[in-house]
């Protein structure tokens, strides 16, 4: 199988059972999305989402958090991963916000990843999200997950497999091809133990055909002994 089929395969799956799919983190406005998935870095989704509210609650918007000190944000944030540089960012982000932009957050990934701990990815997840861009976000759970499958080849880091995986999903689905691969890697092909009895997939996955014909190759060699 080359990788265009397992593309294919992989996209229609997903276009027949789950059309839908958005990230699980919540928020009401571009503001509370950026604040949100810079929260999220090396953190899951139901962590933040059980400390935005009292943070939103406090700082709606870039100028209410643009007038906090960092201080103050650290102890709503405190039980989030790396809350020191998170509170230092998201204030700096703020303010420049504030300084550059009038407030709003910017529709460019290039604009957006001038602002304090907004990174390629951040940016490509507020512009696919927000302002509805063909843009892929690749974060550890599209890395693995992609890898595994045989999506990407040889992909040392997440930009080389950004590349690799628009071009060959089509404009119209990265954004929800980003949530397909991120809560497959969450739910079914996780980091430690990818749970390959119950996943859709394997009739297009690499590694599970590599483990089939390891599993074949055994057990001829235990074949062969018992007959020997």
């Amino acid at each position: 199988m080359n990788r265009r089929e397992r593309f294919e395969g992989v996209l229609d799956y997903f276009l027949r059972h789950q059309p839908h799919a958005d990230t699980e983190l919540r928020y009401e406005t571009p503001f509370q999305l950026l604040v949100a998935v810079i929260l999220s870095a090396q953190c899951t989704d139901k962590r933040v989402n059980l400390t935005t509210p009292e943070l939103f609650r406090h700082y709606p918007d870039a100028a209410a958090l643009a007038k906090a000190s960092e201080h103050d944000v650290y102890r709503l944030i405190r039980s989030i991963s790396y809350p020191n540089s998170k509170s230092r960012h998201l204030v700096a982000m703020a303010r420049m916000l504030m300084q550059h932009y009038g407030g709003q957050v910017p529709a460019d990934p290039a604009e957006l990843v001038k602002l304090p701990g907004v990174g390629r990815k951040t940016a490509n997840v507020i512009a696919s999200a927000v302002f509805q861009q063909p843009t892929l976000a690749v974060d550890t759970h599209v890395f693995r997950v992609a890898r595994r499958i045989g999506l990407t080849v040889g992909a040392r880091n997440p930009l080389q497999a950004e590349k690799q995986l628009t071009r060959y999903i089509p404009e119209s689905l990265r954004g929800r091809a980003h949530h397909w691969l991120i809560l497959h890697g969450r739910y079914v092909c996780k980091a430690r133990k990818p749970l390959c009895s119950r996943c859709p997939l394997t009739a297009w996955c690499a590694y599970y055909e590599r483990q089939e014909k390891n599993r074949s190759r055994a057990e001829r060699k235990k074949a062969v002994r018992r007959t020997a």
